[in-house]
């Protein structure tokens, strides 16, 4: 499977698995954009690193995905955008009637609004290019529930949506929409919450993933962001061509409950 010589922009990628996702991208020879909110020296380094070990252009542009405008003008900074990646989140857990009103608005905006804004600004540019791949990184949240993430649950259940709708628009053109959907997947910041975790529960490392972080994902592993990268890889792919307006889940038989 090739991507060589497609541009593809991943929202939310100066980390987990937006970076993941990208680095599988670049690896498969697609010249890559990588995003986020902040503007740092160690976000433009991770594209040039990216730039040098997989010999494509690779390069970072700031755009806040909570800001529809922000969102628009990320896809007409990039120029080309033949694959764009879905992936911005941010997560907030809490009873829906304890739940702050700003952290709805703000993971709504940025789980679910930025995806409109993104996929509005480049269909016309993909349209123009004659060939195009939307992929959302969804969640198992976006096809199940659970509780206390009502935000969180609802912004994947509408992505997934929109990527049917979308699909649908697009369907007799040669651009696809897809959406993937992790379960629990080892990012640094889920690494980060392993030792907390462990002393919580009194358990060794293992036995913590195995019991409580993966309790509701039957493979009892995490998925990796290199998964999700080839998978996002093969949606981009020609194989992929009539796959469109589907999810495609990655989370060791969760959904499968």
């Amino acid at each position: 499977m090739t991507v060589k010589g497609k541009t593809a922009v991943i929202t939310g990628s100066n980390s987990g698995i937006g970076l993941g996702v990208a680095r599988e991208l670049a690896k498969a020879g697609a010249h890559v954009v990588l995003n986020s909110f902040t503007d740092r020296d160690e976000d433009h380094k991770i594209a040039a690193e990216i730039a040098n070990e997989f010999s494509v252009d690779a390069r970072y542009i700031k755009a806040d995905m909570s800001k529809g405008d922000e969102c628009r003008a990320l896809i007409e900074k990039s120029g080309a955008c033949d694959i764009l990646i879905n992936n911005a989140g941010i997560q907030h857990v809490a009873p829906i009637d304890e739940f702050p009103a700003e952290k709805w608005d703000a993971i709504i905006a940025i789980n679910m609004s930025s995806a409109f804004h993104t996929t509005a600004a480049a269909l016309p540019v993909m349209r123009a290019a004659g060939w195009g791949r939307i992929i959302n990184i969804a969640s198992a949240h976006g096809l199940t529930a659970s509780p206390f993430k009502s935000a969180y649950v609802a912004a994947k259940h509408g992505v997934v949506g929109m990527t049917k709708a979308v699909a649908l628009e697009t369907a007799q053109e040669p651009i696809t929409c897809n959406a993937i959907c992790p379960g629990y997947v080892l990012t640094p910041l889920v690494e980060a919450q392993i030792p907390d975790t462990m002393e919580k529960y009194n358990m060794g490392r293992e036995e913590v993933i195995k019991t409580v972080m993966l309790e509701r994902q039957p493979s009892r592993e995490f998925a990796t962001v290199e998964q999700l990268g080839g998978t996002a890889v093969f949606l981009a792919s020609d194989a992929a061509a009539q796959i469109t307006g589907t999810t495609l889940s990655v989370d060791g038989g969760w959904t499968a409950l």
